[in-house]
């Protein structure tokens, strides 16, 4: 891809990231009943078109680091710590470090240098670690399929832009660590149509190429096509959660496959306006924030920085915060170069 556009694509893909995640912190795994309450309470448009004017539980911590107020509209500064921001920076620094051709044994080098803790799959093989196991026993854990994985894809498809094979394949020794089966299909599809979605014609056309990169015969794959089926049906976002519901019963709001289709719900409902896009899969519901994450990439890569309203980034003053060990704060913009410059060097 030629590098001007390239640059303007991933400075957009980061933004809608960062963009996507702090809208939806605040309402992480809340029904849709709990976020048109909180909604109501701030005079918010459901979906929103804006940050939070109000939060539950305001002086709660996120991570032990930021309160729960600071995500608010009125409150944000720069782009307050989460999971789904603190993993991309630390894949920036793994590709940083080792490049594409990194190994599992640097995944989880790095993993005990930098992570403090983790939740859910990752916790359980950071833990391993610690204790001396092997990284490729780590992934054999009880949550190795939920949705942990899927949210560390994002700077696999960064530096393959318009090669979804390849940011596929370069996600899987990373999903490894944590994860098996449609977990770590999970990481290839969502890195695959991240990929796709800096050259693709729409961002459901980039998460249909993301879905041709995972075994046909996967779970996930299975339900993504069942998903890709239901999307020209969707009467709403209403409509679009109780399909959900319907299919995936019982399974747990942070599962991999159900909030994979929520991903693809939300593409198909939100078109190709970033403010739609990123309202839809957080509004969703499921594990809303890492979606709303997730589609604000896709989102990014497929419109562009120039194309986001400055609202949604304004308020970052060009500052992300994370809970690595080494180093809180880092730029947008740092991010980006050093991305560029991974991308550069594998041409």
């Amino acid at each position: 891809m030629e590098i001007g556009k390239y640059r303007g694509k991933l400075l957009g893909a980061i933004t809608g990231r960062c963009a996507g995640c702090t809208l939806g912190v605040p309402v992480e795994n809340y029904t849709i009943e709990q976020m048109k309450a909180m909604a109501f309470a701030g005079a918010d448009e459901f979906p929103p078109v804006n940050y939070w004017s109000v939060v539950r539980f305001p002086d709660n911590l996120q991570y032990e680091i930021e309160k729960r107020s600071e995500y608010m509209r009125s409150r944000l500064r720069y782009v307050p710590v989460d999971d789904d921001i603190t993993y991309l920076v630390l894949n920036m620094l793994l590709l940083k470090k080792f490049g594409k051709k990194y190994t599992l044994n640097d995944v989880a080098e790095l993993w005990l240098k930098e992570l403090p803790y983790a939740c859910t799959a990752e916790h359980w093989a950071l833990e391993g670690l610690k204790a001396g196991k092997r990284p490729e026993e780590c992934g054999e854990n009880k949550d190795n399929e939920l949705i942990g994985a899927a949210i560390r894809a994002d700077a696999f498809g960064y530096v393959c832009p318009g090669e979804p094979g390849e940011a596929a394949k370069l996600s899987y020794n990373d999903a490894y660590l944590t994860h098996r089966g449609d977990g770590i299909y999970g990481e290839m599809f969502a890195a695959a149509t991240i990929a796709a979605a800096f050259t693709a014609d729409t961002p459901l056309g980039a998460a249909r190429a993301g879905a041709a990169q995972i075994p046909a015969g996967s779970k996930l794959k299975k339900a993504l096509d069942w998903a890709f089926d239901n999307a020209p049906k969707l009467k709403g976002l209403m409509d679009a959660r109780a399909r959900l519901d319907a299919k995936f019963k019982g399974m747990s709001i942070i599962h991999t496959i159900n909030n994979m289709c929520a991903v693809v719900f939300a593409l198909a409902l939100g078109g190709s306006d970033f403010t739609a896009l990123i309202s839809n899969s957080v509004a969703l519901g499921l594990d809303n924030d890492c979606n709303g994450a997730t589609v604000g990439s896709i989102a990014g890569a497929y419109l562009g920085f120039k194309a986001i309203p400055e609202y949604w980034y304004k308020p970052f003053n060009d500052t992300v915060n994370t809970y690595l060990n080494m180093r809180k704060q880092f730029s947008i913009k740092e991010m980006a170069a050093a991305f560029e410059e991974i991308y550069r060097n594998d041409r």
